[in-house]
C-alpha cells in the first residue's frame, strides 16, 4: 500500500515537474489585454514585456503570449539573452518553448562574445545550440568578416558552416569560395571546396583541401593545390604549407615550380622556397626544365636543385637581379640537340655560364666531349661555345669499331643552330683519325701528335683537320694496327651512360670515368 501511494504521488509531480521545466514564464508587462476575435488564444502584452525560459530571457516592446502553445511573438526592440555570452536582436521574434526554436526577423543581430552575426532571418535552435541563415548573412570577428547565402553558427565551438557565394573578408587578403568552415576562436578557415584566395593583387592560391589560419596566415593546402604570382612565377603539388606573412613555403610531393618569364620549370617530390630572400631548393627526383618554345625544351636532374634571384651590382646589368642555378650530384641532362652528364652543375643568367664540374661528359648526336671540367656560354638562349680543362677527350663514332679521337690538355668547341661546327685542342694534342675516299669509305688511320688541331665539322662529319706545324703523325693501312693501338689513352664511349630521355635521366649508370680520377688528376697538375 505503502509503494502504491508513493507511485501515484510521484506521477503527481511528474507533469509539474515537465511543466516547470518547458514552460516560457512571463516575468514582466506594463499592460495585458485580450481580443478574443481577432487572437482568441493570445495575452496581448505591451510595454518592457520580459518573458523567461530556463536560462533565456527575451525582451520585447510588446508581444502576442500563448500559453497553450508555449510560445510567443515579440515585437520591436526584440532581445534575446541566453546566458551571460549570447544575446540576440531584431524587430520580430518567434519563440516555441517546445521546440526550443526561435526565429529572429529584420535587423537581425546574433552576438557570441567577440562575434557577431547580422541577417535578415535568422533561426537558432537551443536544443542542437545551432544559429543558421538562409537569405544572406555576415559574420565578423576581431579579425575577419564572413559573408554567404546560407550559413550555421555554433555558439560552443565557435564554428561557423557557410555555403554559396562564401567570402571571408581580411585587410591582407580576400577569400572566396562555395563551401567553408570557419572557427571564429582559433580564426582557422577549413577548406572544403573550390577555393580561391587573393593577397592585393600579388598572389592568387587556388585550392580544395586544407586550412588557413588567419591570424598568423599560414596554410596548409592539400589535393593538388596552386599559388600563382603577378610576377609569373606559378607552383603546385600534392602538399604545400605556405607561410604567407614570413614568406616561406614546403612542399611535397609531385612539385613543379613554373617562372613563365624566365621560361623554366622545376620539379621534385621535396621543396622548400624563402619568397622575401628569394631562394629555395628541391630534392627527390629534382628537376628543371628549361624552354624557349614547345619544341625547345632543355631539361637537368640532379640529387639537389638550388636556385635563388640575386640583386646584379654589375653596372653593365639589363636586368635588376640575376637568376643563380645549382645542381649537386649526379647530375644528369638531356634534349633533342645534347646530352651531358656530370657531378655538378652551375649556370647564372647574368654571364649566361653553364659550368660543368667533375668529369662531365657531353654527346651531341654520334659526338661525345669529356675533361674535368666544362664551361658553356650562352648566347641569347642558345649553346654559342664551350671551354674545357683537363683530360680533354673528343670522340666520334664513325662505324660500331672505329672512332675519330682529339685529346689534349684544354678544348675550345663552337656551336651554330645546335650542331658542333669546330673543335680545337691545345697543348700536346692527340688524335686519331679515319679519313674518307670519294665514295666514303675509310681508307685508313691516321695517328698524329702536334701542339694544336684544329677540326672541322660539316653535316655532323669531319671535314678537315688542321695541325701546327709542330706535327708528328703516320697513315696506318686498316689491317696494319690493331684495335687498342688505334684508341687513345683514356679513351671512353660512354654510351652505356647517356641518357636517352627524361625519365632515363633518373637512371642511375656506373660512370666509366669516376669523378674521384677527374679531381686527382686536377689536383696532381
Amino acid at each position: 500500500m505503502h509503494k502504491i501511494r508513493s507511485y501515484i504521488f510521484c506521477l503527481l509531480l511528474l507533469p509539474a515537474a515537465l511543466q516547470g521545466e518547458t514552460r516560457v514564464f512571463l516575468e514582466h508587462s506594463e499592460t495585458l489585454s485580450f481580443d478574443e476575435k481577432r487572437l482568441p488564444d493570445a495575452q496581448i502584452l505591451k510595454g518592457n514585456v520580459r518573458f523567461r525560459h530556463e536560462d533565456a530571457l527575451m525582451y520585447c516592446d510588446s508581444a502576442y503570449y500563448y500559453e497553450s502553445t508555449n510560445s510567443v511573438t515579440a515585437f520591436g526592440r526584440v532581445r534575446f539573452e541566453q546566458g551571460d555570452t549570447l544575446s540576440g536582436f531584431g524587430d520580430r521574434l518567434y519563440y516555441n518553448g517546445n521546440s526550443k526554436l526561435a526565429r529572429l526577423c529584420r535587423n537581425v543581430r546574433l552576438i557570441h562574445r567577440t562575434t557577431v552575426l547580422t541577417t535578415d532571418s535568422l533561426n537558432y535552435d537551443r536544443i542542437a545550440d545551432k544559429a543558421y541563415y538562409f537569405t544572406g548573412g555576415t559574420i565578423r570577428d576581431s579579425l575577419n568578416t564572413l559573408e554567404s547565402v546560407w550559413g550555421e553558427y555554433n555558439p560552443p565551438t565557435s564554428t561557423a558552416f557557410f555555403r554559396k557565394n562564401v567570402s571571408l573578408n581580411n585587410e591582407n587578403f580576400r577569400l572566396t569560395s562555395d563551401t567553408l568552415i570557419y572557427n571564429t576562436k582559433t580564426t582557422i578557415a577549413q577548406i572544403v571546396s573550390p577555393t580561391d584566395i587573393y593577397y592585393e593583387d600579388k598572389t592568387h592560391i587556388v585550392s580544395s583541401n586544407g586550412w588557413y589560419n588567419t591570424t598568423d596566415d599560414q596554410a596548409m593546402l592539400l589535393n593538388r593545390s596552386e599559388i600563382h604570382h603577378t610576377d609569373g612565377k606559378y607552383l603546385t603539388s600534392d602538399s604545400i604549407y605556405y607561410d604567407h606573412l614570413n614568406g616561406y613555403g614546403r612542399l611535397r610531393n609531385n612539385i613543379k615550380v613554373n617562372d613563365t618569364t624566365r621560361h623554366i620549370s622545376i620539379y621534385g617530390n621535396k621543396c622548400e622556397l624563402w619568397e622575401k630572400d628569394k631562394y629555395g631548393y628541391t630534392t627527390d627526383r629534382a628537376l628543371v626544365e628549361e624552354w624557349q618554345d614547345e619544341e625547345n625544351r632543355h631539361y637537368l636532374h640532379a640529387d639537389t636543385l638550388f636556385f635563388a634571384e640575386l640583386p646584379c651590382t654589375d653596372t653593365t646589368c639589363t636586368d635588376t637581379v640575376f637568376q643563380l642555378l645549382r645542381a649537386y650530384h649526379n647530375v644528369r641532362g638531356w634534349s633533342d640537340e645534347y646530352q651531358l652528364i656530370c657531378d655538378s652543375v652551375s649556370f647564372n643568367t647574368l654571364d649566361s655560364l653553364l659550368i660543368l664540374h667533375r668529369a662531365p661528359m657531353v654527346w651531341n648526336e654520334d659526338q661525345q666531349v669529356s675533361a674535368d671540367s666544362i664551361v658553356v656560354y650562352i648566347v641569347n638562349g642558345e649553346v654559342d661555345h664551350a671551354y674545357g680543362t683537363g683530360n680533354v677527350f673528343f670522340v666520334k663514332q664513325e662505324t660500331q669499331e672505329y672512332y675519330d679521337q682529339l685529346t689534349g690538355k684544354e678544348f675550345f668547341a663552337y656551336i651554330k643552330d645546335g650542331e658542333l661546327r669546330q673543335i680545337d685542342a691545345n697543348v700536346s694534342a692527340q688524335t686519331v683519325f679515319y679519313p674518307r675516299d670519294e665514295d666514303d669509305d675509310i681508307v685508313g688511320v691516321n695517328k698524329t701528335q702536334s701542339a694544336k688541331v684544329q677540326i672541322y665539322i660539316e653535316d655532323r662529319k669531319i671535314h678537315h683537320i688542321l695541325f701546327t706545324t709542330a706535327t708528328t703523325g703516320t697513315m696506318y693501312p686498316l689491317d696494319q694496327i690493331s684495335k687498342d693501338e688505334s684508341l687513345l689513352k683514356g679513351f671512353v664511349w660512354g654510351e652505356t651512360e647517356r641518357p636517352k630521355s627524361i625519365e632515363d635521366l633518373f637512371s642511375r649508370p656506373d660512370r666509366t670515368v669516376s669523378t674521384a680520377t677527374a679531381v686527382s688528376s686536377v689536383s696532381q697538375r
